[in-house]
């Protein structure tokens, strides 16, 4: 029998190998058997009588755990088996600690280290206290973000007339009188004052990803970065195919909404929140998004292709998730991204674990008209045509309308958020965008977004400069 996940062979004792006992007392248990050659075959143990002694003391000593070793004897050859039972607690040799992950045993640092301790203790990351955070550090207008996308799904424990605390008591982001760091992510004002790197990067490249053209990292709570990285997709990282169907306008979809949505959320909900930023590339002819984060144990490439229990590594993010309908947390995203690109007659997605992370990968879209001709540019550009529909709600329906659609209708076609915008600025025609931003509790980069389609669209100008004021041009 080959060595496999829960046995290990070696042929002669060195007290090097404490580390596999280590690493099978912190992972699932396993045996590990002395004088036995890779295929399992015995060679015959020398010392055998002083080994037994030995290893059980060895271990007891380093480690302060109780393995049972047993001597064997197949054909007038001796060897030992070391039996470990898996630990509830965390297991150290020496001060460090390993683990045992497939068939290989590996150092815990780090990050990793954190989160292992964490689960021997019954802990998750985004479950502990924030010592440093209170009710002041939450933003009111996410949460009222996020109450209204939970409207559709009904999933939401009746709210009304509740305090903000209150309401972060219902979600679990509690604990006693203090917020946990689920909290922060969900829905902190400014959460990258309490962890680094909460945020998207996204870029855009050329052929490869040594040809970096531009790019903008989007910063905010969960609810935000939902918003805001579609309006930074949409204006200024993709360009969609535009074909006309009679006297309609019609805007196509470079990649599918849901796949898009789908891999955002993927990201956000199981990335590790202490390592580095999720990462957005997107190139000519693909677009892929990478976070931090391996897969959970017992959980292969292969199972993300087909039904699979869902296993989150931020539980108390995740239920806040699917009270909004976000998700519904039973391991089906990866299957709606797969499914999303088969219906819209794409390749099957990349899915890949690297670089201490995940990288989901989906492939362009081809617009073709009747004829059978591609349409349109796959390449985005800063000064291209806005895609005037975000990638989707957090339903999954998207946000207002496209701004296809009538020729005629600007204001209908607009999305919520733009006609907000429109509002307020007719409301204050001296605002500026910072103002603008405050207001919307958005941050500036994306406030300027919205406010360059406006201008795009006719529908406003910018006169004096940062002095001057908006003037209104559609009522004209």
């Amino acid at each position: 029998m080959p060595e496999q996940q829960n046995i290990e062979y070696k042929q002669s004792w060195h007290d090097d190998y404490l580390k596999w006992v280590c690493g099978f007392a912190n992972a699932v248990g396993g045996v590990i058997y002395i004088g036995k050659d890779d295929a399992g075959n015995v060679v015959h143990l020398t010392g055998y009588v002083r080994l037994m002694e030995e290893i059980p003391n060895k271990i007891r000593n380093a480690m302060g755990i109780i393995c049972d070793v047993q001597l064997h004897d197949e054909q007038e050859k001796k060897y030992i088996s070391i039996k470990v039972n898996p630990y509830s607690v965390a297991v150290s040799l020496r001060g460090r600690y390993y683990y045992r992950s497939g068939s290989t045993k590996m150092e815990l640092t780090g990050v990793e280290l954190n989160e292992f301790l964490l689960k021997k203790a019954g802990k998750t990351w985004d479950d502990v206290i924030e010592e440093g955070a209170t009710i002041k550090d939450i933003d009111e207008a996410s949460i009222a973000k996020f109450i209204e996308d939970s409207n559709e799904k009904g999933r939401m424990p009746e709210t009304k007339g509740l305090s903000t605390f209150q309401i972060l008591e219902k979600l679990k982001l509690t604990d006693g009188k203090k917020l946990k760091r689920a909290a922060i992510i969900m829905f902190g004002k400014e959460p990258m004052r309490f962890y680094p790197n909460i945020q998207v990067k996204i870029g855009r490249f050329g052929s490869d990803a040594s040809d970096l053209k531009y790019h903008e990292v989007v910063e905010g709570n969960i609810v935000q970065l939902m918003q805001e990285v579609q309006v930074q997709l949409n204006y200024k990282f993709l360009t969609r195919p535009v074909v006309f169907e009679g006297f309609q306008r019609v805007e196509k979809n470079q990649y599918p909404i849901q796949a898009l949505r789908e891999m955002l959320l993927n990201a956000l909900v199981h990335r590790t929140y202490m390592g580095a930023t999720i990462q957005m590339r997107v190139f000519d002819d693909k677009l892929s998004i990478w976070n931090e984060g391996g897969l959970p144990f017992g959980l292969s490439l292969e199972d993300l292709k087909s039904d699979h229990n869902s296993r989150p590594r931020n539980p108390i993010i995740a239920n806040a998730c699917f009270f909004a309908g976000y998700i519904d947390t039973w391991g089906r995203g990866t299957l709606k991204i797969i499914n999303a690109c088969k219906e819209a007659g794409l390749p099957e997605p990349d899915i890949k674990e690297m670089n201490g992370g995940v990288e989901v990968t989906i492939f362009l879209q081809t617009i073709v008209d009747e004829t059978g001709s591609p349409i349109g540019s796959p390449t985005g550009s800063p000064t291209g045509s806005p895609i005037g529909s975000p990638i989707g709600s957090p339903t999954g329906s998207p946000i207002g309308s496209p701004i296809g659609g009538p020729i005629g209708s600007p204001i209908d076609n607009l999305t919520d958020r733009q006609k907000e915008v429109l509002k307020i600025i007719e409301e204050h025609n001296k605002i500026s965008k910072r103002k603008l931003a405050e207001q919307l509790n958005i941050n500036v980069s994306a406030a300027q977004a919205h406010l360059d389609i406006l201008k795009e669209k006719g529908l406003i100008r910018r006169e004096g400069g940062t002095r001057g004021f908006w003037e209104i041009l559609y009522k004209k």
